[in-house]
């Protein structure tokens, strides 16, 4: 059992149940280890909070970033993080569990910095595109505002989300209206968002 074990334990704990799921005890009965374990690795519950949204942090912002960037062109960009994102059922109560809980000072600022980070990659290729800085913020937090919708309905009312090859479509028709001069290519293969 190492850190990031426990990490994963408290995310899933947290998308289950909020913050106030995050609790020693029952993350050692989880994982099948005392809370002696635990204390080998942590000082306290903060500590453990802290490490585990650093690896959402990384994962879900840090990690999708890095892979659109691998694209050359702008819009090839925004519709690779727009499709490797994550916008699976856990991933949205992980997100709307953290965004309950941002007036907690350590829990606020990690929200609040994904969501400038995740905005600002968005901004920098609209730019790109040749958008005024005014549009190309607008376009962004648009852009935004339907991935935070989007996890919303996958929580609340996932019979909404198209599957298969639905799916393929609704991504495709996404690109296109958040996208300046995006051509759909129906590409199956282009990653997880709004995944089981």
């Amino acid at each position: 059992m190492n850190a990031e074990d426990w990490a994963d334990a408290a995310l899933d704990a947290v998308a289950e149940g909020g913050l106030e799921a995050l609790a020693v005890e029952r993350l050692a009965r989880t994982l099948g280890v005392t809370k002696g374990s635990f204390y080998w690795h942590f000082e306290n519950r903060n500590a453990l909070l802290k490490v585990a949204l650093e690896r959402w942090e990384r994962q879900q912002t840090e990690d999708v970033i890095a892979r659109a960037e691998v694209e050359q062109d702008a819009r090839a960009r925004i519709d690779r993080l727009f499709r490797g994102a994550d916008g699976s059922k856990r991933a949205g109560q992980l997100y709307l569990a953290f965004a309950v809980a941002s007036k907690d000072p350590l829990v606020g600022s990690v929200v609040k910095r994904v969501n400038e980070r995740r905005i600002r990659f968005m901004v920098a290729n609209y730019t790109a595109m040749g958008l005024s800085a005014e549009d190309a913020r607008q376009r962004a937090v648009l852009a935004y505002s339907v991935y935070l919708g989007t996890l919303q309905l996958r929580r609340d009312a996932p019979e909404l989300i198209p599957t298969g090859p639905e799916f393929h479509a609704y991504m495709d028709y996404i690109s296109e209206v958040l996208i300046p001069g995006f051509e759909a290519r129906h590409r199956a293969s282009a990653g997880p968002l709004l995944a089981d």
